[in-house]
């Protein structure tokens, strides 16, 4: 897998980049919503992939970079303790000082702070449209995870100044729903969709994140504001619906992996661990109710199809963050080999989605080979330490 992502240097395509057709923008179509959402959705949901065909080039998505870096910085831990399986430490340092600055050069600019979109136009339904590098809390939060993983190994303190400018991005750009005694933080700035309970907890983690470099009191308050909102809106059994438009009610796998990842990473960087029992409720929920006994993910609480990638490389990641993956390491096996066995091609990348007829076997970067890149540089980690 680590072959095929550098030899296509990172780039490729996307389930939602059925706008960046040099076909669509010529036609007056693309003026359209509902035009814009059919063509996206039937890129999306086609196992046939026609974006050679319809022009629709191969780029580099900030996320997507931003979770080659993470599993890089992974690697580089890796050889320090003396696996050369994917390279010697100074080979994998340059990788990360090269993507580092390609991160770094994607920025969306304007903002009040670093920040990053997608490569991309995306039509939400018919609630928005949000345009090409419209930056979102989650593709930030990712950047800046990802950013600061490469300040602590190369030490460049121009990196960790940059970086840390996200937090005014939080703070200055994003509108924030009051709810309950506290808010939710919006998942961009572009109005329409504010109250995504993980884009919320992601915002929080970015301040927590400046909280431990700055020690700013500001952006601690207001962090812990938002976490305490989320844990209130965590269902009494440890679940969490994705968001609180009445469209968005379901309770999937990813999610709330991407909620706990963000409360155990907010504790860890301001020492405050009241929100602890949420943790572990939610941990258990999702162990519980997201796989079956042969390791095979479901996307939903209630239903397995689509069977989706984030799922197997969320948990593995979620369990490194929390501290508990020997724990529940029969699991992660499991689930590592099972997603191998049946979303592996043989060139090495990863499918989107397996569903019940015909599934996707495109080759998507950042959905689903940066996710396992990652996943499986946490994977490799965790055994060598164990070993060690």
């Amino acid at each position: 897998m680590k072959a095929y992502c550098e030899a296509e240097n990172f780039k490729g395509w996307d389930p939602y980049d059925g706008l960046n057709s040099k076909v669509f923008q010529v036609l007056p179509l693309k003026h359209w919503d509902l035009a814009r959402l059919a063509w996206i959705q039937g890129f999306k949901r086609s196992p046939i992939n026609f974006r050679k065909l319809l022009l629709v080039p191969k780029e580099h998505n900030a996320k997507g970079v931003a979770l080659f870096l993470l599993g890089y910085c992974k690697l580089y831990e890796a050889s320090l303790n003396g696996d050369k399986t994917f390279g010697c430490p100074d080979t994998i340092l340059n990788q990360i000082n090269s993507l580092t600055l390609l991160l770094l050069d994607m920025k969306s600019e304007g903002y009040s702070g670093a920040c990053w979109g997608y490569n991309f136009d995306w039509q939400a339904r018919r609630l928005f449209l949000f345009k090409k590098n419209t930056p979102t809390v989650v593709a930030t939060a990712f950047c800046v995870e990802a950013l600061l993983k490469s300040f602590e190994i190369t030490k460049n303190e121009a990196v960790l100044k940059e970086t840390l400018t996200a937090a005014e991005f939080v703070l200055n750009d994003l509108s924030r729903t009051p709810k309950g005694n506290g808010f939710l933080f919006s998942y961009s700035v572009q109005d329409g969709n504010n109250t995504v309970i993980n884009a919320s907890l992601l915002g929080a983690k970015i301040l927590s994140y400046s909280y431990k470099y700055t020690k700013n009191e500001k952006h601690l308050t207001l962090a812990r504001e938002a976490v305490s909102t989320a844990c209130d809106l965590q269902n009494k059994d440890g679940s969490w619906i994705y968001g609180l438009l009445p469209i968005q009610s379901w309770i999937d796998s990813f999610h709330t992996g991407f909620n706990l990842d963000a409360i155990k990473t907010y504790q860890q960087n301001t020492g405050d661990v009241s929100f602890q029992k949420f943790i572990d409720k939610g941990m258990d929920y999702y162990t519980v109710n997201f796989f079956e006994e042969n390791g095979m993910p479901k996307y939903y609480h209630n239903k397995t199809y689509p069977i989706d990638i984030h799922c197997p490389a969320q948990i593995i990641v979620t369990c490194s963050k929390l501290g508990v993956f020997q724990n529940n390491y029969n699991l992660l096996e499991k689930v590592l080999n099972w997603t191998i066995e049946n979303m592996q091609h043989k060139k090495g990348y990863f499918y989107y989605q397996l569903k019940k007829g015909m599934s996707s076997k495109i080759s998507y970067m950042r959905w689903s080979n940066a996710f396992m890149f990652n996943a499986m540089a946490h994977y490799n980690l965790e055994m060598i330490s164990d070993i060690k």
